[in-house]
């Protein structure tokens, strides 16, 4: 049975640096940002070394004993690294896999668009690729629609390109969104958020 007092570690993806900011490989780091936001937080450096991510923590939900505890991080390893920064902060807060969520981008679904879902392969996502080779499968994915390059353009040169004009029309929309399915899931659990924002 999961320790209901174990706190949740949520993690969104990306790349440090100012130049991957805006990059479509960088869209779990602006849900993170806007997840600290509502909380009022400012990320930092986390104190253990190994764990290379900055870090807020703090609680999801009303106000109250329904509240959830987190810990939002944004790895600062490169994005096929990230397994490394994710397990030592599983390991400093004693975090059981079924209390991971992980933010990503996903190529094989329309730009927007999120699926929830526990469980499953990578498909050949990098940063995925790392946490799944550190610590199993069995954790949350939020996924990120960010939709396949056009014409013949290389994946790795489409997602670490920022979002187009058109797209960042209706970024902030879909990252608010995202955000909003984080919360969901904590709080109401997986299928309540999938019913919810499964598009």
């Amino acid at each position: 049975m999961t320790d209901t007092a174990s706190p949740w570690l949520i993690a969104g993806l990306g790349n440090p640096g100012r130049e991957y900011a805006a990059n479509r490989h960088n869209v779990g780091f602006m849900v993170a940002d806007l997840l600290a936001e509502r909380m009022g937080a400012t990320f930092k450096a986390h104190k253990a070394s190994a764990a290379r991510a900055q870090v807020i923590e703090g609680r999801i939900g009303a106000p109250g004993p329904d509240s959830r505890r987190v810990v939002i991080a944004k790895p600062m390893s490169f994005m096929n690294l990230s397994g490394g920064p994710v397990t030592a902060l599983r390991d400093f807060y004693k975090v059981p896999v079924d209390h991971i969520v992980v933010i990503h981008d996903e190529l094989d679904i329309d730009y927007g668009m999120l699926r929830l879902k526990k469980g499953g392969g990578d498909n050949g996502h990098n940063g995925l690729k790392s946490i799944t080779k550190s610590l199993g499968s069995d954790y949350y994915r939020v996924r990120f629609g960010v939709g396949r390059p056009p014409g013949r353009m290389p994946v790795a040169d489409y997602v670490l390109k920022d979002f187009s004009a058109a797209e960042r029309k209706e970024l902030d929309y879909f990252v608010d969104r995202a955000a909003d399915a984080v919360e969901t899931l904590i709080v109401d659990g997986l299928e309540r958020a999938q019913g919810t924002y499964n598009s």
